[in-house]
C-alpha cells in the first residue's frame, strides 16, 4: 500500500496536501482498494461551504457508493473536473490525477486532529 511520507490523513481514508490557496484533497491509496474499480466520481462544488466530518462528495465503483467526509472545513475552491471523463483515475493515481478537490482553509484552521504517515500506516495495517 502506497501511503506517501509528505501528507496528511484522515481516519476516514482522505489525504490532505498543503497547496497554494489551501489544501488538495483526495482518497487514500488503501480507500481506492476497497472501493475497487471507480466508475463515477461525485465532487463537490465550487463555492461550497464544507465541515470537517460532514460528507461532501461520493465515489461510485463496481462495489458500492462510499461517502467521502470532508477531513478539514473551508470553502471549495476548485474541483477535479478531469474525473468526469476518467474516475479511474483515482484507482491508478489516487495521490496524483485522482485528486477531487482544494479546499480554502479557514485563518484558524487546524491540522492536528490529521495523521501523519507513520500513524496512517499504523491505523490501516493495525
Amino acid at each position: 500500500m502506497n501511503v506517501p511520507d509528505d501528507l496528511l490523513y484522515s481516519t476516514d481514508h482522505e489525504w490532505i496536501r498543503r497547496v497554494e490557496g489551501g489544501v488538495q484533497i483526495g482518497i487514500t491509496d488503501y480507500a481506492q482498494d476497497a472501493l475497487g474499480d471507480v466508475v463515477y466520481v461525485q465532487v463537490p462544488t465550487v463555492g461550497a461551504a464544507i465541515s470537517a466530518g460532514d460528507s461532501f462528495s461520493e465515489v461510485e465503483s463496481t462495489k458500492s457508493v462510499s461517502d467521502i467526509y470532508a477531513p478539514v472545513s473551508g470553502t471549495v475552491t476548485s474541483v477535479n473536473e478531469a474525473l468526469a471523463a476518467d474516475p479511474a483515475s483515482v484507482n491508478s493515481d489516487p495521490y496524483g490525477a485522482g485528486w477531487l478537490c482544494v479546499i480554502e482553509l479557514p485563518a484558524d484552521a487546524d491540522l492536528g486532529q490529521l495523521l501523519d504517515a507513520a500513524a496512517y500506516r499504523a491505523l490501516t495495517e493495525g
